[in-house]
């Protein structure tokens, strides 16, 4: 069998600014993203079918000699789950109520049998699916507990010093981090330390948290869960029910609540997002989608950010704002609850970030993690300023 990710189209519209760079399944959410949990369940290496721009980076594999099997991207797996997949014959589908799970469409491509496959319904558990970006933060927890149990089942923690104070049973500790002075509390949910990672002195965390490989808790922070920080990330300051997708530095005290950043984003000193109205009422946020405000159903939503942006030493964030992809904020008072991408400025006014200093700017930053500003990057940019200037 050959398993191929794909992206629903009303989905990955809705799931923008992150889903400008990435299909749905590289999406963070738990610890792994949703293709590498797909990946450690089956066994099986997935590629992913998603818009023509992406597909440079992230190409599929189709196979004619084999079953192919489509999988919805945005569906979370589980063993359960994988397992009634792979029971699939040729030319059946598995639904759950009206989201098409996945598609056994043998030797054919996926779009000569939308309509034509035999349906199987989905009787087990409900499905977890991210549907909108703030579902990314509001599932977190769940998926972070399920990525736990995928991780570590069967495997031993790497041992701490005793300078640190660990409360709970479900903590693992790959081996290369260091923790010194730390208290890591699991009594609400598992606590996950990545490999090569680092958690300095002071930090005190609570679960359900996962710092993936690389990446370094500065002195001092405060971590509410669930939280994610992806890898070769920073961190430091007041951090809540927070996914950090990785390559991104909140480097310094500052308050981030139930809000999602992008890979190679910098929150400057100070940064703070609202995550809570004065009047206790359901936040709303701009869906790129529909280009209208629309309900989250939740009253703490903070802050959405994509990939490459950047925002200066004391900038605060509305409640439920959504910044684009290579945006730069700065100055006084709130910047504007919707921030299109390739956006320069702040509360004062913005102009257009030019593709070529945006080019600048991600090339120094790929080079501080050890890593090449590539044309693959370059023209996945490319086309992201193409599609927004196209609307102006």
């Amino acid at each position: 069998m050959n398993f191929i990710l794909f992206d629903e189209q009303v989905t990955h519209k809705r799931l923008l600014p992150f889903t400008f760079t990435r299909p749905i399944s590289e999406i963070r959410i738990g610890i792994m993203t949703i293709r590498e949990k797909w990946e450690k369940i089956s066994g099986q290496k997935m590629t992913v079918i998603t818009e023509d721009y992406l597909a440079v980076k992230y190409p599929m594999s189709f196979s004619k000699k084999e079953d192919n099997i489509w999988i919805n991207g945005s569906v979370l797996p589980t063993p359960e789950l994988f397992k009634n997949i792979k029971a699939l014959k040729k030319n059946e589908d598995l639904k759950s109520e009206d989201t098409l799970i996945a598609v056994n469409s043998g030797s054919s491509k996926l779009e000569n049998f939308v309509g034509k496959t035999k349906g199987k319904e989905w009787n087990g558990d409900p499905i977890l699916k991210i549907n909108n970006m703030w579902d990314i933060f509001s599932l977190n927890g769940k998926a972070l507990e399920l990525d736990y149990k995928l991780l570590t089942k069967g495997r031993k923690s790497a041992g701490v010093s005793k300078t640190n104070i660990l409360i709970g049973k479900n903590i693992f500790i790959e081996k290369g981090a260091k923790l010194e002075c730390v208290v890591l509390n699991a009594s609400d949910g598992p606590i996950y330390i990545g490999k090569d990672s680092e958690v300095m002195e002071g930090s005190v965390i609570r679960g359900p948290f996962a710092l993936c490989e690389g990446s370094t808790i500065k002195m001092g922070a405060k971590i509410y869960g669930p939280t994610t920080i992806g890898p070769h990330s920073k961190v430091g300051g007041e951090v809540s029910n927070s996914v950090i997708f990785g390559y991104s530095n909140k480097g310094h005290d500052g308050f981030l609540g139930n809000s999602v950043i992008g890979e190679w984003c910098n929150l400057g000193a100070d940064t703070n997002t609202s995550n809570l109205k004065n009047n206790y009422s359901v936040v709303s946020v701009y869906d790129q989608a529909s280009q209208k405000m629309v309900s989250t159903g939740l009253t703490f939503c903070g802050l959405m950010m994509g990939d490459h942006s950047k925002c200066s030493i004391n900038t605060m964030f509305n409640t439920g704002t959504v910044v684009g992809v290579c945006t730069n904020i700065f100055g006084g008072d709130f910047p504007p609850k919707f921030v299109p991408s390739f956006s320069w400025g702040g509360a004062g006014g913005f102009t257009k970030y030019e593709l070529e200093k945006a080019f600048e700017t991600a090339g120094r930053v790929f080079e501080r993690r050890h890593k090449e500003f590539d044309n693959i990057e370059k023209n996945i940019l490319k086309e992201v300023f193409s599609m927004i200037n196209s609307k102006d």
